[in-house]
């Protein structure tokens, strides 16, 4: 389907009525704050689940902020009469924000969603109608605006490519997992309805945003006009082919049309590739767009093939140079992975057989390919100029504290100090014990000695670990004050153990709680021979 069955978009060459609007917007207080406040959390919640009946219920007044949240948020016509007051609504029509409907009513062209930033900021995101409430699902209520029935005017399913999301989870998590560190440059790829490439903005000099989907492109500039950001150098194409040649960036962000799909159908989410070729070729190609220390960051699948180690498939996705960190997040059988992205796309609600023949291609597809279930997750690279890159790959579907940039630098932080340091530097190391992490012990009530002791973060990735004694006592003396091997022959000598033994086989355990981010490298303190190893 081509982008002229779709609504004609705002121009996007008028960023004076883009910031008429957005100050209009931001004075009825339709904002993320604004809206819960207006609509209760239990109907907050139920946007997100394609449910807008409770918010319909909690807008039937006339106040601005409730005729701008059935105007943009919920796609009900308002009167131009009701609406003139809060908008600059003749602005609007001559730009394409609104459209006149019937005698005395206007509608939106676009959804328009408030967005609150990481650091407060009040932003929106423009996408197409039916997708800023509901995702993909709400698409078809926008094609049913256009045409009673469904039906595009040329007869093709109002939910086909070409559309353009808003803000969903998947967008949410990899704006929270991003490194913020001010960089020089930073490349959105597949941007969408422009989230990242608005997050960007914020501590990168230079933003490019690249899409294969040119609406996808225009719908970027008018999100970034109507939050007040600075424009991005928008360019179409597939995966690296618009970047040049000789363009590298310190950041580069894709939360790319990853499904794994028997057909190429809907654009925002089918990559057009086989399999999960389409995440292993994003994958193995931004390594060489990366300047040294810059940092790679995806949302992707990846097929959990009959007969080979899932992880051993990611690592060798890994370009050479980089360190990798690979976190699984939720695995799903064939079954349900099928019937979630069916779904998502609405196609439960239209023709039963067409639904049962989607869902059985779908099966077929990944019987062919022996694929017995579908892994989601994050993917970051850093590119490192060390001869012996890190790549660690894992499994980790418990609930983790967005947003988790700072514990992503941190991890490759580690990775270096762990990479530098033997056995031997290692006992020479001050370290600290990272804050909110705090120590239980599981045992039977009156015992001497607990079965258990695990170290337990609150914060960030909320790691648990199991450890002995000496770990948990080593870990609780961690202040900065003593290197690691005089802590370890102090415990030696509590627990009348020999201190070189103890030295020896502790190691491994400190550098486990380093690499999982319970302690962590303290600036060391001057020397003095109180610091000699033991004899």
């Amino acid at each position: 389907m081509s982008d002229t069955s779709l609504p004609a978009l705002p121009a996007s060459d008028r960023p004076d009525v883009a910031a008429r609007l957005r100050d209009a917007l931001l004075g009825a207080s339709f904002t993320a704050d604004g809206l819960l406040e207006l609509l209760g959390a239990p109907a907050y919640a139920a946007l997100a689940r394609s449910e807008t009946v409770p918010a319909l219920r909690a807008t039937r007044g006339d106040t601005p902020l409730e005729l701008l949240v059935r105007l943009f948020l919920l796609q009900q016509p308002v009167p131009y009469a009701r609406v003139a007051g809060a908008l600059p609504v003749e602005a609007c029509l001559e730009t394409g924000w609104l459209v006149r409907v019937g005698a005395d009513e206007v509608a939106a062209t676009v959804d328009v969603r408030p967005y609150g930033g990481l650091d407060g900021e009040d932003w929106f995101i423009v996408s197409d109608l039916g997708c800023a409430v509901g995702g993909a699902g709400g698409v078809r209520a926008g094609a049913r605006r256009r045409d009673d029935d469904g039906r595009q005017a040329d007869g093709t399913d109002g939910r086909d490519e070409g559309v353009v999301l808003g803000v969903g989870g998947a967008s949410t998590t990899l704006a929270g997992i991003t490194v913020r560190t001010p960089v020089g440059s930073a490349l959105d790829l597949g941007t969408g309805s422009g989230i990242q490439a608005l997050h960007a903005g914020r501590h990168a000099t230079r933003v490019t945003a690249t899409d294969v989907n040119p609406r996808a492109l225009h719908i970027t500039a008018l999100t970034l006009a109507l939050s007040g950001a600075r424009a991005a150098d928008l360019r179409q194409g597939s995966l690296f082919e618009p970047v040049h040649d000789d363009e590298r960036f310190d950041l580069i962000v894709s939360n790319p049309p990853f499904v794994i799909s028997p057909a190429a159908r809907l654009t925002y989410r089918d990559g057009g590739m086989s399999g999960d070729d389409l995440c292993r070729t994003l994958v193995q190609q931004a390594g060489e767009r990366l300047n040294e220390g810059g940092f790679a960051q995806f949302l992707a699948n990846w097929q959990h093939v009959e007969g080979e180690d899932w992880q051993d498939r990611l690592r060798s996705w890994v370009p050479r140079g980089c360190d990798a960190w690979i976190v699984q997040r939720e695995v799903q059988d064939v079954t349900q992975y099928a019937e979630l992205w069916l779904r998502d796309a609405g196609d439960h609600r239209g023709d039963a057989a067409e639904y049962q023949a989607r869902y059985d291609a779908w099966l077929e597809e990944f019987e062919a390919r022996k694929v017995r279930a579908v892994g989601f997750g994050w993917i970051t690279l850093r590119r490192t100029g060390s001869a012996t890159p890190s790549i660690t790959v894992e499994e980790w579907p418990h609930p983790v504290e967005q947003p988790l940039g700072d514990t992503v630098r941190a991890h490759f932080a580690r990775v270096d100090y762990l990479r530098d340091h033997d056995d031997a530097a290692l006992l020479d190391g001050h370290f600290r014990l990272v804050r909110e992490v705090v120590q239980e012990q599981v045992g039977l009530p009156g015992a001497e000695d607990p079965e258990h002791v695990v170290l337990r973060q609150n914060r960030g990735m909320r790691r648990a670990t199991a450890v002995d004694t000496v770990g948990a006592g080593f870990a609780g003396v961690c202040d900065g004050t003593l290197s690691a091997g005089r802590i370890l022959d102090a415990i030696a000598q509590l627990m009348g153990e020999n201190p070189l033994l103890l030295r020896d086989r502790t190691p491994a355990q400190i550098r486990l709680l380093v690499e999982q981010g319970f302690i962590e490298p303290a600036q060391e303190p001057a020397r003095d021979s109180a610091e000699e190893p033991a004899q």
